[in-house]
């Protein structure tokens, strides 16, 4: 059969280029600047919401009763802060010297042994293989999601069978608990502590034991400088578990008395001054705390860019 053939052209077929995509210019340096400047001016404005009550805790300590209700409240009108001080120490016996060392104790042994337990957790269920590790986990993830204060009242009631209710150990057995802290020291370990190295250390005859203490727990200090840290402060602060498990007044922490002492006001006593120089006392050990362990995060982040 003929074929047509005169349709088609002759000699090479010239294809159209596409076009090239629009090349997205670069942002000019006036722009950069504003954008930084803009950045600047909102970090200058967090932080000066940050410290703000800081610095009205401040002003507030260096007044007396009259001047902290008769004049500007961001502003000094007088300097009784040594007054204040000595009065805070030495009042009722210098009470607030035994509520700082007692939150000292729940605070400082209570998140050190929730770190160790944390860490421990964590290190199992991400690096050991078990039945029901995933439901195990399960139950670590929704049981932090569970708000303390409905904890509070069975652990009274358990608490109370064991005749632990006003002892240091009411305060200090919680603390060894913590599941946020698990998952925490979990998703650390595994992006810090490879597999490979624990293997090697197995097949050179190292036991669990030695493993955990030697290489994990070193090589984890950034991971549980932030358990401890979190533990710590939320320890510090804690409220609702110290007023269910403490009734004598030498067993109370810091937060326990200074609002003790805010309630005497209804009887006529009033304690405002001494109050705020409190709770000014009371942030500075939190500060400590953080100033110290900066230098572990300092090591945590050497470490990731040798890695």
């Amino acid at each position: 059969m003929p074929t047509n053939t005169a349709a088609r052209p002759k000699g090479p077929v010239i294809r159209k280029a596409a076009p090239a995509p629009a090349q997205t210019r670069p942002p000019s340096r006036s722009n950069r600047k504003r954008s930084d400047r803009f950045v600047l001016a909102g970090l200058a404005l967090f932080a000066l919401y940050s410290v703000f009550p800081v610095w009205w805790l401040i002003v507030a300590s260096t007044k007396d009763e009259a001047g902290l209700y008769q004049t500007n409240g961001l502003w000094f009108s007088g300097m009784h802060l040594w007054q204040n001080v000595h009065i805070l120490f030495t009042y009722d016996g210098g009470i607030f010297l035994r509520w700082m060392a007692n939150s000292f104790l729940y605070a400082g042994v209570g998140s050190l042994g929730g770190t160790i337990v944390a860490m421990a957790a964590g290190y199992s269920l991400a690096r050991f293989e078990f039945p029901g590790k995933k439901a195990v986990f399960a139950c670590v993830v929704g049981s932090f999601l569970v708000p303390s204060a409905m904890l509070a009242l069975p652990l009274y009631l358990l608490f109370s069978s064991w005749g632990l209710v006003d002892t240091p150990w009411a305060i200090l057995l919680p603390c060894l608990v913590n599941p946020f802290s698990v998952y925490l020291a979990k998703i650390y370990t595994e992006s810090a502590i490879p597999r490979e190295l624990l293997e090697a250390a197995r097949l050179d005859g190292a036991g669990e034991l030695r493993i955990f203490v030697s290489i994990v727990l070193r090589m984890m200090t950034t991971g549980a400088a932030t358990v401890f840290l979190l533990a710590f402060v939320g320890t510090w602060n804690s409220f609702f578990l110290p007023l269910t498990m403490l009734r004598s007044e030498q067993n109370w922490t810091l937060t326990l008395g200074l609002f003790d002492w805010t309630g005497l006001r209804l009887e006529g006593q009033d304690l405002t001054g001494l109050v705020l120089t409190g709770a000014l006392f009371s942030i500075i050990p939190l500060a400590i705390v953080m100033i110290a362990m900066r230098r572990y995060w300092k090591t945590g982040v050497a470490m990731g860019s040798i890695k």
